[in-house]
């Protein structure tokens, strides 16, 4: 029933929400278009009445806005639930068919029916599409739909957005749809759970959701010790048999994908079903195939694409010169649609911008019936919903019905490659990657190990995009944030110490705010000058080193505890310093380098430089602005008196003994400090040669595989140029065939661009035309034309090219030669539009026989009368003229039936009729009058005129007087 005054929304709207919305039963939307009614009837009449049936159905259909829908009213005869038309709000409970109403779209969004006007600006409408995205996105994977009979492509995005969200497809079987297209497109997702007739897939449903709902084994909760060991055991044999290892993805994201297609197959334990993949290699495939469901379309997410646009693609270019090379990468790419967007935002900003670069967008994923997808670019009318009308003329072709294709020069962009992204070699150099919602997928560890590769991948100023779930965890000291919002991220770069202090500028991303100065600008007040002093006078003498000793900045006088060493000039504070404090200082360098922590020496003796002063020694990080530079400060002491004794200081000379195996002591101490040092320094050495030879093994493996995929593609290369060798053989056969069929034919052709220029003419069109081979690509408006009394040649063509109807126009040459050119669009394969062809055809000939006929009829000593078939005459020769007394011109404004006595006018019709019915009459004798009103016996003979079509038009009498 349909629901007029709103009494059954309102009682369903006062429940509890938690009660009807949130609880655990799922929604069907069911798409159908042409033809599909019979389809739906068939598929309620076949749903079994289970009272304990926990399940709701959303039918949309293609209804024309101002058509009435009265399917409430035809399926209540097929069925015992509750039928309602959609009311805005409606919400939305189990055991109940909705359907949407004409002009409308329907979305879900919290258990609750939503309708919106239907914009008449934005192509194709696809209202199935509209609610099954909505319904993936709200439901999740209670989420299912069902693609039954239609035309076009409608359903197939939303279809996989459902499977992305872990629900449910059953798609109409082809052999039983009256309309084949939109269960045709969704098979060729390859995401199609069950193919089934309407008729099979009521019990098929019901016999899913009793086992997916019934049973959920997808809580957020650890498997079972035996589960988990299942699970990794099928994980084996995913690996085994694809390749690919997924025991790096979440727990809970496995089992609810493997449980997925548990249910499909009805199976109820993870070890039947892990007994079940063993003797099913096809359903490996199939399991394989569902973990890698991806969900994409052009510019998901706008308001991120937009804030892409705005705040990364502009800047990519600012450091780029004209000619350098942009490099993309977008990792786990699917069907291509992100990539091909993203290719599509940096081409427009590079034409708008006149900075052409060498753009290059890298595309990957693991799937390989993706990656020959995308390199296809040819997508459903579908993606008319996420293309502006600008981008879709721009960009795209339409190729067929229903179907849209990417231009070639944006394909050309574009490399699609399968590859692992946790073990395949990785791309460098890049400016940009875009990895959204694959990260959601792994664990923490995988995470951290995929976000450390792009960081390598990455240029020192590049971009990664995430999804909007994603982040970058506790990586932050490798990213800086540019749009929290939409997860867009920039790599921190090395900072160059030595460059930042030769220039006294300091990046970005270490600057602190400065307070303003007062006094004009190149003034000193006095409290700047006297701190100045101070510093100068007072601080110890300091030296600013990097992490690996590199001495950036000094103060003071250090040569008292500095020397520069023999040799090339060498700017380490380890090389230059003093005996006497070498030890110490390695020991706190490496303290303050990997810990953070300051070290302090006193009373230390430096030797050397002729004094042997005592020194304090103290080794410290610097800043927080400068997290890798590290302060080292000297300080002149008096010599230890005996009263300062202590762990740390010498011994007085009044006491020589101790003072010496105090001092061995100490020195002792610090070699073994020292000594540990180097150590554990050589340890780390070791493990990073370990490191890098493990690298190198690996990457000559990666090398001697590259080697044999070269020598590979080098063998398909040479099969392919061989190919290619036999195509251009039989391109040039084909082009020589034409060539000598278009000037055996004798008519004389020149074909034109869309610009009017000349691209071909065949030699018979010389005759009509001064054409010469140099006249190719010039304007038809700088050809000279043979013909009397012609002159609009350009016109014309353009007229044609404007309406696309062709035009004939009989011309003649000079010579006395007649054509008929015929002017016709030219049209490619592909139902383009490239130009015109303007055809000359000989027709002198029929010219002259024309002439000789007109001279016949006009010598004739007979009369020859043409009549249309109410009667009206046409024509009137001189003969008719002398018979009946009428001149020419006042026969042509008068009516056969003038001529012929009022008594006989009828029998005059009667003969009329018979001939417009193609009857053929034999010679006769009629009585006619003349002008003056004499009656006369004529002899009469009849011939019906007919058309190139085989149709009647007019017809011919011979007259003569039969006295």
């Amino acid at each position: 029933m349909t629901v007029k005054d709103g009494s059954r929304a309102d009682r369903t709207n006062k429940g509890d929400p938690k009660d009807t919305c949130s609880s655990n039963f799922p929604i069907v939307g069911i798409g159908s278009s042409a033809g599909g009614l019979k389809a739906l009837e068939t598929f309620f009449a076949h749903l079994p009445m289970d009272g304990d049936m926990k399940m709701a159905f959303v039918l949309v259909q293609h209804l024309h806005p101002d058509h009435k829908s009265i399917l409430c009213e035809l399926l209540e005869r097929y069925t015992e639930l509750k039928v309602y038309e959609v009311k805005d709000g409606l919400e939305v409970l189990p055991q109940t068919i909705y359907t949407a109403p004409p002009g409308r779209d329907i979305t879900i969004r919290q258990g609750k029916l939503c309708l919106h006007r239907v914009s008449p600006t934005r192509g194709v409408r696809l209202p199935i599409d509209t609610f099954f995205r909505s319904l993936a996105e709200d439901r999740k994977e209670q989420a299912i739909c069902i693609v039954l009979s239609g035309s076009g492509t409608d359903g197939t995005l939303g279809l996989k957005a459902i499977k992305g969200e872990g629900g449910m497809a059953m798609v109409q079987d082809t052999d039983t749809a009256e309309h084949k297209s939109m269960p045709l497109s969704a098979i060729a997702t390859g995401m199609s759970d069950y193919v089934l007739p309407p008729e099979e897939m009521p019990l098929q449903l019901m016999s899913y959701v009793h086992h997916s709902f019934r049973k959920s084994l997808t809580a957020e909760k650890p498997l079972p010790t035996t589960a988990a060991q299942t699970l990794q055991d099928i994980l084996a044999l995913i690996h085994s048999h694809t390749g690919h290892d997924f025991s790096g993805y979440k727990e809970n994201t496995l089992t609810r994908r493997i449980e997925r297609r548990m249910s499909v197959h009805m199976i109820a334990s993870f070890e039947d079903y892990y007994h079940y993949l063993q003797q099913t290699p096809l359903e490996v495939g199939n399991l394989f195939q569902e973990l890698l469901v991806g969900v994409t379309r052009f510019f998901r997410d706008p308001e991120a694409f937009d804030a892409l646009k705005e705040k990364v693609v502009p800047t990519v270019f600012d450091y780029k010169e004209q000619g350098d090379a942009v490099r993309i990468w977008v990792p786990g790419c699917s069907t291509g649609e992100e990539a091909y967007t993203l290719a599509i935002l940096f081409h427009e900003h590079m034409e708008k911008a006149k900075k052409p670069c060498k753009l290059q967008v890298l595309a990957t994923d693991l799937d390989s019936r993706s990656i020959e997808y995308a390199r296809g670019g040819v997508y459903p009318e579908n993606i008319t919903a996420d293309l502006s009308p600008g981008h879709l003329r721009r960009y795209f072709t339409r190729v067929q019905d229903g179907y849209y294709e990417i231009k070639k020069e944006i394909r050309n962009l574009l490399i699609f490659a399968e590859q692992n992204l946790t073990r395949d070699p990785s791309f460098s150099r890049l400016d940009l990657i875009s990895c959204r919602n694959i990260l959601i997928y792994m664990n923490s560890d995988l995470q951290k190990r995929v976000l450390q590769l792009f960081h390598y991948a990455l240029n020192p100023e590049g971009f990664l995009f995430l999804g909007y779930s994603e982040t970058t965890g506790d990586l932050m000291d490798l990213y800086g944030t540019v749009d929290s919002k939409w997860k867009i991220y920039q790599r921190k770069g090395t900072f160059h110490f030595h460059q930042a202090l030769k220039s006294h500028a300091i990046p970005p991303m270490y600057k602190t705010p400065l307070r303003s100065q007062a006094g004009k600008k190149g003034e000193s007040s006095i409290r700047e000058v006297v701190e100045k002093a101070l510093l100068q006078r007072h601080s110890p003498a300091c030296v600013l080193v990097s992490s690996r000793g590199e001495i950036l900045y000094i103060h003071g006088r250090t040569g008292k505890y500095l020397e520069p060493a023999q040799g090339e000039v060498n700017l380490k504070i380890v090389d230059m310093v003093r005996d006497g404090l070498k030890m110490e200082l390695i020991t706190a360098l490496r303290k303050a380098a990997l810990h953070k922590e300051p070290s302090r020496f006193r009373g230390l003796k430096v030797s050397g430089n002729g004094t042997d002063p005592y020194v304090n020694m103290t080794v410290m990080p610097f800043s927080e602005e400068l997290p890798e530079a590290i302060m080292v400060l000297f300080e002149d002491v008096e010599a230890p008196q005996p009263q300062e004794v202590g762990e740390e200081t010498a011994a007085t000379s009044q006491d020589t003994e101790i003072s010496r195996v105090l001092a061995l002591e100490k020195e002792l101490q610090a070699k073994e400090e020292y000594l540990q040092t180097v150590i554990e320094e050589l340890e780390t050495t070791n493990e990073e040669l370990q490191s890098v030879n493990e690298e190198f093994q690996s990457t000559n493996e990666e090398l001697e595989t590259s080697k044999e995929e070269l020598q590979s593609i080098n063998e398909e290369l040479m099969t392919v140029n061989a190919e290619l060798q036999r195509k251009i053989d039989a391109l040039s056969t084909s082009n020589n065939d034409m060539h000598n069929m278009l000037a055996g034919t004798g008519v004389g052709s020149v074909f034109i661009d869309n610009q009017l220029r000349i691209k071909r003419f065949t030699p018979p069109a010389t005759q009509v035309a001064h054409l010469i081979p140099s006249d190719l690509g010039r304007p038809v408006s700088h050809i000279s034309l043979n013909l009397h009394h012609y002159s609009s040649l350009t016109e014309d063509i353009q007229d044609v090219l404007d309406t696309l109807i062709s035009k004939e126009i009989e011309v003649n040459t000079k010579e006395g030669k007649w054509y008929l050119m015929r002017i016709l669009p030219y049209r490619t394969l592909n139902n383009a539009i490239e130009g015109a062809v303007v055809n000359f055809i000989d027709i002198t000939e029929r010219k002259h026989l024309q002439s000789r006929l007109a001279a016949v009829v006009r010598d004739a000593r007979d009369a020859v009368i043409m009549q249309d078939f109410s009667g009206r005459i046409l024509a009137w020769n001189p003969g008719a003229e002398k018979l009946y007394g009428w001149r020419e011109e006042e026969a042509l404004s008068m009516n056969i039936r003038d001529t012929v006595p009022k008594n006989h006018r009828d029998q005059a019709l009667d003969v009329l009729k018979r001939l417009a019915a193609s009857e053929t009459l034999k010679s006769y004798r009629a009585e006619k009058v003349t002008k003056k009103g004499q009656k006369i016996e004529v002899w009469i003979t009849v011939t019906v005129l007919v058309n190139q079509a085989g149709e009647p038009y007019a017809i011919s009498t011979t007259e003569r007087n039969a006295n």
